[in-house]
């Protein structure tokens, strides 16, 4: 699937690898049992970690390895199941996740500026002409009612601006 980053295709340097597999050199992406169970040995990686996240797990249990990961993949398994935006805003807002935060699974590109607000900076999208709908869907709106940690004011912080 096409990585779509900052509204256009982008090349992933991240290899995904299975459970049990040997860890090649460069960036990888790993299961949350892996980068649980072995979590020492990851410690002591000369490179980038990232981890498949699923949605159905508390990313409280990241807390501590956050320092170490680079990337944080969350999953949309269908378009009606959002728990991926909370988690999301946890790790951004709550546990200061600096690194990438990727969407994969069924990532729409109606959705997507929530995701961005949400704070996915990363998108897996079934096809590479979707980019360009994906760059316009972040500039559909300037102003927002609900505030996020995505750095956008909200109208009632444009309204006090304005009254000086």
């Amino acid at each position: 699937m096409p990585l779509v980053k900052s509204g256009a295709v982008a090349a992933d340097p991240f290899t995904a690898v299975a459970d049990g597999a040997p860890l090649p050199d460069g960036p990888v992406i790993i299961s949350a049992d892996r980068l649980l169970a072995e979590q020492g040995t990851l410690a002591a990686r000369n490179g980038e970690i990232g981890v498949a996240w699923p949605n159905g797990r508390d990313v409280a249990e990241l807390q501590p390895l956050l320092g170490r990961l680079s990337l944080v993949a969350l999953a949309f398994p269908k378009f009606r199941d959002g728990r991926a935006y909370s988690q999301a805003r946890l790790l951004r807002e709550r546990y200061g996740f600096k690194g990438e935060l990727r969407a994969t699974g069924n990532v729409l590109r109606d959705q997507l500026l929530m995701m961005a607000r949400a704070g996915f900076d990363g998108f897996e999208v079934e096809k590479a002409a979707d980019a360009a709908a994906f760059a316009q869907a972040l500039e559909s709106y300037s102003l927002f009612y609900q505030p996020t940690g995505d750095g956008r004011r909200t109208v009632a912080a444009a309204r006090r601006a304005a009254e000086g």
